[in-house]
């Protein structure tokens, strides 16, 4: 079957004219041509990249209003990775942000052929996403839950209506598939072009065969850029260079890092078929077989993501234009041999070209966005992971109205470029992890799983003793965190391998730690919070805290306040604990991926005065969280301290001696609802420490627990945690927090506006408990994060986080309810009646799941404590 195929490769690979012809028609391509147009001196903005992220953050740019923009190309628009680009516009995404810039994309791309005049090869033809397996057909229908409350045509069908939408799949091994009937097929190239056309209209200047060899910085901000045409001064700079984004981001006098990483991908191009291919036929997506299939100018293109990827180092931007790149047929046979078995009909079809071209892939497989955290006003789109088509017109969207307006019209941190450090930008670790991240494109994802690659990198100084006593493993933002401990005689394989949509096999494990830590006492290690010191010689350490968090900082030395970092609409850039270590110093634990984000937000914000200091100090503490009614018995005799409430009340924080080690600061928080203390231990004395507490608490019963019991205690007491249930778009008002907001505090503070407005108007949506009433934790599928909310029938919301309450013994979601008034579609307020007076359902894959809506006010939610001044009355969580 596959000789016919192979061999006419063979021969083609081995005629000498077809080679002379392909080497003629690459080398005119790259000819240089004259620069008859000069450089402008300066411009608002430029942008590096001629491909569809830089015409399209042109084109948006332009459609807001900016002109003086300049768009510099070094080879040709549209003549790098987007001219190679399968062309296929899918919306079927995990990621909300992605989905949506999808969506966008597909309805831009519809008009701009009419809007520009310059054709972009725009067929509507849908998609099918095929299952091979249960597992594959929950996730798809998981997919299609997100995609129908969006508006978007999408259903779950059997493998007989498979065959009847394309004729020629086999569909012997299939179990079902997904269909979106309004996805799309596009010329990536000339959709770009298109953008470019009507960018260049609005008065963007745009200039090919320009190189960018150098962004200029002074104090921190962009100044121009040195071209190998001049210099262009200039306020903004926008990196879509695509793979060479990376090696630009180095080339300035502040280094960026952009943490992306190129491996060679495959696809073919065949003959037509004796009975050309209809161009209304869906695209394939089958992930179990790694491959995607479409119609191309009747035969087809068809290529995939193996599971040995090619990883191409990008050093020196020696390539004006991608040329493609070398023939592998041994690489791409499985690929090969995948597509045969699927379409068996085209054993004898004839190809015309196996492609190689270099797509880039970020460590994380979602693409990079944003402002720099080093250089204001440098800004970056790129690292596509293969979707760069998909994603173009709404990714540049957003980053226009970021440039214009300061922040983007949805949230868009998971995939905004503060989300990495400079640990993420070894060119060791991207090598390694981009050859995980291809093959995880079509990997199943089931709820939690984790990367391998690149890991151990931050670990805690008890790391090698928590892992000896079976600490299994997860990572946060490159920090070793533990998710549980497997008991002495638990199968570790059994328990690593486990990858299920339902009921895991941690499930009595986790419930034992949460146990614990209910009855009796437990050690969590959290080193991997954020931890920063902010100092003065005066006052200006508190007037600038004051006015940059929304809660009052003004309290007597030891106490600790949880409180907002807030942005002018009101919502959350941060949420932190900040302790009063004197009258001139402030110590602030936020969550572990705010190290970079907290850091760049409150520099940019913060008076600049010598007199005034912030030290990163994360790796200078060990942080261990002493959960449970014993701790304090525990940390009393460690300390030969009083720790009754007298003495150490709620919310306070005491320098003190845990066994021979000073300088311990204690801390009467635990993050989770119950009682017990948070130890930040200099790490020299990390191991001490730790013994000293597990050798006092065996008595007590103490035992390790990790952050899946933590995350289960938090969410059954109704606690949000920033970056999933909490982010920009999120203010105090909506979640219940207004007891962290101090409107009348004497000094105005960022967002306080419009927090006044909403305490004024109402909020228009609501931070909500669900319980869910019948389901079968042990039968049905788990809820994990994102399922849809229906009251009374009606789409509301989505979840932000879930997790099995082994104390309700029931599943419990958070999640914003939103009201839309139902014959204009008008946001409405979200009042306590409209909450309380609904009958809830939860969507787990298409499954609905009767729910029961709590707005617990704070009293009610802590009657059962042990005593009521430990109370953490922020509700809050960081992970």
């Amino acid at each position: 079957m596959f000789l016919r195929l192979l061999s006419d490769v063979r021969w083609r690979a081995a005629n000498p004219k077809w080679r002379r012809m392909t080497c003629s028609r690459r080398s005119t391509s790259s000819t240089a041509e004259p620069h008859p147009i000069s450089l402008p001196a300066q411009a608002q903005v430029v942008i590096c990249g001629g491909g569809i992220m830089g015409t399209s953050v042109a084109y948006h740019l332009s459609k807001m209003g900016w002109k003086d923009i300049v768009l510099l190309e070094q080879g040709r628009l549209a003549a790098g990775t987007t001219r190679f680009c399968a062309g296929i516009v899918s919306t079927a995404r995990h990621v909300s942000i992605e989905l949506k810039m999808a969506d966008y994309s597909n309805k831009l791309y519809q008009q701009l052929e009419q809007e520009t005049g310059v054709k972009t090869g725009y067929m509507k033809t849908g998609s099918i996403s095929l299952a091979q397996t249960q597992d594959r057909l929950i996730s798809l229908k998981r997919i299609a839950s997100s995609l129908n409350v969006m508006g978007i045509p999408c259903e779950i069908i059997t493998p007989k209506q498979v065959a009847q939408l394309h004729p020629l799949i086999n569909i012997h091994d299939l179990v079902g598939a997904m269909y979106v009937p309004e996805d799309a097929l596009v010329s990536s190239a000339n959709v770009s072009l298109a953008l470019a056309t009507a960018a260049s209209r609005n008065g963007v200047q745009i200039h090919e065969r320009t190189s960018v060899s150098h962004v200029s910085v002074q104090k921190g901000r962009v100044t121009g850029v040195e071209t190998d045409r001049g210099q262009i001064q200039c306020q903004y700079f926008v990196n879509c260079a695509g793979q060479w984004a990376y090696e630009l981001g180095h080339s300035g006098e502040e280094p960026v890092n952009i943490p992306l990483h190129a491996c060679e991908h495959f696809y073919l191009l065949t003959h037509p078929l004796k009975e050309p291919l209809a161009s209304s036929l869906p695209t394939i997506v089958d992930p179990d077989g790694r491959i995607y299939i479409r119609n191309w100018q009747g035969g087809i293109l068809s290529g995939g993501f193996e599971k040995n990827p090619k990883p191409l180092f990008t050093e020196g931007r020696n390539q004006l234009e991608i040329q493609n790149l070398q023939e592998d047929w041994d690489h791409f046979e499985p690929l090969l041999s995948a597509l045969l078995r699927r379409m068996p009909d085209l054993e004898a079809l004839q190809i015309m070209q196996l492609v190689n071209c270099p797509e880039s892939f970020t460590p994380d497989m979602r693409c990079i966005m944003g402002e720099s955290p080093t250089v204001r006003g440098y800004f970056v789109l790129a690292g596509m992971n293969s979707a760069g088509i998909s994603y173009g017109g709404g990714a540049g969207k957003y980053l226009a109205e970021w440039m214009v307006n300061g922040y983007p019209s949805e949230n868009v941190w998971p995939l905004d470029l503060k989300r990495f450090g400079t640990l993420q930008s070894s060119r060791t670790f991207l090598r390694h992890r981009v050859m995980e991240v291809m093959p995880l494109m079509c990997d199943l994802k089931v709820p939690r799983w984790d990367f391998q690659t690149g890991r151990q990198l931050r670990t805690s100084p008890l790391y090698d003793r928590l892992d000896a006593q079976g600490a299994r493993w997860m990572e946060k933002h490159g920090f070793e965190r533990v998710k549980y401990f497997v008991p002495p005689g638990k199968d570790l394989l059994d328990l690593d391998q486990s990858k299920t949509f339902y009921k895991p096999d941690w499930f009595d494990i986790v419930g034992s730690e949460v146990k614990c830590c209910k009855e009796a006492v437990c050690v969590i290690d959290m080193s991997s919070f954020t931890k920063f010191e902010i100092s003065s010689t005066g006052d200006q350490a508190l007037e600038s805290l004051q006015y940059l968090f929304s809660n009052d900082l003004d309290v007597p030395v030891g106490h600790v306040v949880h409180t907002g970092m807030l942005n002018e609409k009101g919502g959350y850039e941060n949420d932190c604990s900040i302790a009063r270590l004197s009258k001139r110093s402030f110590f602030m634990i936020s969550p572990t991926d705010q190290q970079v984000h907290c850091w760049a937000w409150l520099k940019n914000r913060l008076p600049d005065d010598s007199n005034l200091t912030m030290e990163d100090v994360t790796w200078k503490y060990t942080a261990l969280n002493l959960i449970g009614p014993r701790a304090v018995d525990v940390l009393s005799e460690l300390s030969y301290a009083p720790i009754t409430p007298e003495h150490f009340p709620s919310l306070f924080c005491k320098e003190m001696s845990v066994g021979y080690a000073n300088g311990i600061r204690v801390m009467s928080i635990t993050h989770t609802g119950e009682p017990g203390f948070m130890l930040y231990i200099p790490i020299e004395y990390a191991l001490h420490v730790y013994n000293e507490v597990m050798n006092m608490g065996q008595k007590y019963g103490i035992r390790n627990a990790g952050y899946y019991a933590l995350r289960s205690l938090r969410i059954e007491k109704f606690f949000a945690f920033w970056g999933q249930d909490l982010d920009a778009f999120t203010t105090p008002m909506e979640c219940g927090r207004e007891f962290q907001v101090k409107l009348e505090k004497g000094t105005q503070f960022v967002g306080q506006e419009a927090l006044l407005e909403q305490k004024h108007n109402g909020v228009y949506k609501r931070f909500t408990m669900f319980i869910l009433e019948d389901h079968d934790t042990d039968a049905d599928l788990w809820p994990w994060w994102g399922e849809p909310i229906f009251r009374n029938g009606r789409y509301v919301g989505k979840t932000t986080s879930s997790a099995y309450s082994y104390t309700l013994e029931r599943h419990v979601c958070l999640g914003f309810v939103q009201h839309f008034d139902e014959k204009t579609g008008e946001e409405l307020v979200v009042t306590t009646d409209f909450i309380n007076q609904g009958e809830y359902e939860i969507d787990i894959a298409g499954q609905r799941f009767q729910a029961k809506a709590k707005l617990y006010p704070l009293s009610s939610l802590f009657t059962h404590r042990r005593r009521k001044d430990e109370v953490e009355l922020s509700g809050y969580q960081r992970e």
